[in-house]
């Protein structure tokens, strides 16, 4: 079920419980979004991907097709932002919800107004990063970034890493990853602790721990792998923080 301004950014709510979707979606069109209800994960996966709303708020534990299923299939096709709301509020829960790819996590119950928050602080990151259709041949606004092998695109939310002999890969990252990846490479050889990274990526209103940022990178250093398996320029430096090495 939509209930769309063409004017307000689209959040999309995806929950098998039906007293969840009434009253979260009477608090964002309160807060004035535009919100699509879906009550399981089958049903939603195919509308998100044939038009992707603002940003996804996803329950983990839900019937036909849970959230953890959902988010997999979701990120082969779009870069969304995602919110996992759930009863699994586990550590293993989280760092696996994050490490799929989610850009924010809150566990059941949950004060809608917390929700809200969480909402704003993931578009406030997100954007920044869009680029409107009819600008694809404009000049950038925000020049590339070249770290050695690694390139980011800001203005198009793009990044690449040349692994060699001629192949440059192009690694899907979520805002998060991106804000993160960027913090990190804006300042070569330097260390970042997690609580600048935390500053970097996420509103001052938003509370995250160390775990969060240690799935964050974790994530991050899988997807360059799979471009080049001997990708080793985020560097732990325990206790520290992490810092980009430019090759």
């Amino acid at each position: 079920m939509d209930i769309e301004n063409p004017t307000s950014p689209t959040i999309a709510l995806v929950d098998d419980d039906r007293n969840i979707l009434t009253s979260v979606s009477i608090a964002l069109q309160a807060e004035g979004f535009a919100v699509r209800l879906y009550s399981d994960g089958d049903s939603a996966l195919k509308a998100l991907i044939e038009n992707p709303p603002d940003l996804v708020v996803l329950d983990i534990k839900m019937p036909r097709m849970d959230g953890m299923e959902v988010l997999r299939r979701l990120r082969e096709k779009v870069q969304v932002p995602v919110i996992f709301l759930t009863s699994k509020d586990t550590e293993i829960d989280e760092a696996l919800g994050l490490a799929m790819g989610a850009d924010d996590y809150i566990g059941k119950p949950f004060s809608q107004r917390l929700l809200i928050e969480r909402i704003r602080a993931v578009l406030r990151r997100t954007a920044n990063r869009r680029v409107a259709p009819d600008a694809e041949n404009e000049a950038p606004a925000v020049d590339p970034i070249v770290r050695g092998r690694l390139t980011m695109d800001p203005a198009r939310h793009r990044v690449f890493w040349d692994a060699g002999e001629g192949r440059r890969g192009d690694v899907a990252l979520t805002v998060t990853e991106f804000m993160i990846l960027e913090t990190l490479a804006a300042r070569p050889g330097f260390v970042k602790s997690r609580d600048q990274l935390m500053d970097a990526a996420y509103s001052h209103d938003v509370y995250v721990d160390d775990r969060t940022i240690d799935s964050h990178i974790k994530r991050l250093r899988k997807k360059f792998r799979a471009v080049d398996h001997q990708f080793k320029a985020i560097e732990t430096l325990y206790g520290v923080g992490y810092r980009f090495n430019e090759e």
